[in-house]
């Protein structure tokens, strides 16, 4: 198991844009999945750079070395897939995720609502946890091939309510596409205004059709902006 009593340095990670010249009007932070890093993600920046010309893409390192793989990072451990486990590991990395969103707005001179969290598996499901949580909204959320951390407890402690894009391959054997079928109609129930797609034939991945999905949710959340 990780050890998660140490002092622990804050996130880093790879960095990409933005598209167009000038300072970045918009900031989105790219969630990497159990055993993978920020590198496995902010490839996806240029395919969404026409989507959001002016934003800095982030993918941060999840803060824990795998334990279950010889390489990669971690949100938190899944050796013990138990609800409460999973839950104290998501809290326990949320306030890291937090100050690493926190320093990289104060970066750019940005505020929450030029801001937009994708995750990856256990990306979206810190995605999930984070977002809705923060004391001010953020433009929107795209999780990808994940399912929500203590469904129960999202209603009692939802403070905002941002858009949400959920995409999902039919086939996945890792995280089953009913895990984002019973996230979609959770978020729903508390309020949140939630986009589903679910991709025939797609395993535990990322598709065209998901990255051009996402490009459109982009467009239309950060259409308020400047860009």
């Amino acid at each position: 198991m990780t050890d998660t009593t140490s002092p622990l340095p804050p996130l880093t990670g790879p960095a990409w844009g933005p598209l167009k010249p000038g300072p970045a009007r918009h900031l989105v932070v790219l969630l990497h999945g159990l055993g993978a890093d920020g590198s496995d993600l902010i490839e996806l920046a240029p395919h969404w750079a026409a989507a959001a010309p002016h934003a800095r893409f982030v993918a941060p390192d999840a803060p824990f070395p795998c334990d279950m793989a010889p390489y990669g990072r971690q949100w938190y451990s899944l050796q013990d897939r138990s609800p409460p486990v999973i839950l104290a590991g998501a809290e326990r990395a949320a306030p890291r995720l937090n100050a690493f969103i926190d320093a990289e707005l104060r970066s750019l001179s940005l505020t929450p609502d030029r801001l937009v969290l994708m995750g990856f598996s256990q990306g979206t499901m810190m995605a999930l946890h984070v977002a809705p949580r923060r004391a001010e909204p953020v433009a929107g959320i795209m999780g990808f091939s994940g399912r929500l951390v203590a469904p129960e407890r999202l209603a009692g402690e939802t403070v905002s309510r941002p858009p949400i894009l959920l995409i999902h391959g039919e086939e996945d054997p890792v995280v089953p596409v009913t895990e984002t079928r019973a996230a979609a109609k959770t978020l729903t129930a508390a309020g949140f205004t939630v986009e589903s797609h679910y991709r025939p034939g797609l395993d535990h991945g990322i598709d065209a059709e998901g990255v051009a999905l996402a490009g459109q949710f982009l467009s239309r959340i950060l259409a308020g902006g400047t860009d």
